[in-house]
């Protein structure tokens, strides 16, 4: 799964991508995904061998400079919550702590919410999710709706007629937003499944939180995001993804 992980990383046009090496081998990899105008780190491995003497500190250099050089007005990333030390990595080079997140799993619910419709997203469709976007975060994940649309995990879901919210996928390396809760219920509750370790929902809303637990998924894991630049605090329901 991390080959192919990193295999696709590599491949994307729209992802920068660095390694380091000592002696002659690569003993760590860092990631810029440069498919919205904020930008997302990650993934960042180091060698266990070599930990603890600045190499990560080194490939963290690299993508932020990266990120200057293409003035992003910001930088997202999403901590293991276990990883105190890449914790304390991030705050020293400026990131600061925004959002405690839930990773959720479990089986798939297969329902559907009264008066909320979910089908396969469309090319029709892009302008609006761009739109839902920008109405809770400041800024558009395009890249990434174009890029699920190609891989058939796209879907929106309507409500009295309207685009109220969409899903890249629900999994791990996707993310989703919508104007309200019950439009996020309605996405989450019509998937098959819940790809990679599962679903990423802010802690903050205790509401989708509770929801979640209620109908069987458990929390498997906590993580952090953390920024740099330009923040917003979310106008609506969201799920980020690993990336932020």
């Amino acid at each position: 799964m991390g080959t192919e992980l990193i295999r696709a990383e590599l491949a994307h046009p729209q992802v920068y991508s660095v390694v380091a090496e000592l002696d002659g081998r690569v003993v760590g990899s860092n990631f810029l995904d440069e498919r919205s105008s904020v930008v997302g780190v990650g993934p960042l491995t180091i060698d266990p061998a070599v930990q603890n003497r600045g190499v990560g500190r080194r490939l963290m250099q690299d993508v932020l400079e990266r990120a200057t050089e293409r003035a992003a007005p910001g930088i997202r990333l999403m901590q293991s919550g276990y990883h105190t030390r890449s914790f304390s990595l991030y705050a020293s080079m400026g990131f600061e702590f925004r959002e405690t997140v839930a990773c959720m799993q479990g089986p798939a619910m297969s329902r559907e919410v009264p008066g909320y419709t979910v089908r396969e997203a469309t090319e029709a469709d892009l302008g609006r999710c761009d739109e839902l976007c920008r109405q809770v975060h400041g800024f558009d994940r395009g890249g990434e709706v174009a890029d699920s649309l190609g891989q058939g995990t796209a879907r929106v879901v309507e409500h009295q007629g309207r685009i109220t919210g969409y899903a890249t996928d629900l999994a791990f390396f996707a993310h989703a937003v919508a104007e309200t809760n019950p439009s996020l219920q309605a996405l989450i509750a019509s998937a098959p499944s819940f790809g990679g370790p599962g679903i990423l929902v802010p802690a903050s809303n205790s509401a989708l939180l509770q929801w979640g637990l209620a109908n069987g998924l458990k929390v498997v894991q906590l993580l952090s995001l953390m920024t740099t630049g330009l923040y917003n605090e979310p106008a609506g329901a969201y799920l980020p993804s690993i990336l932020f």
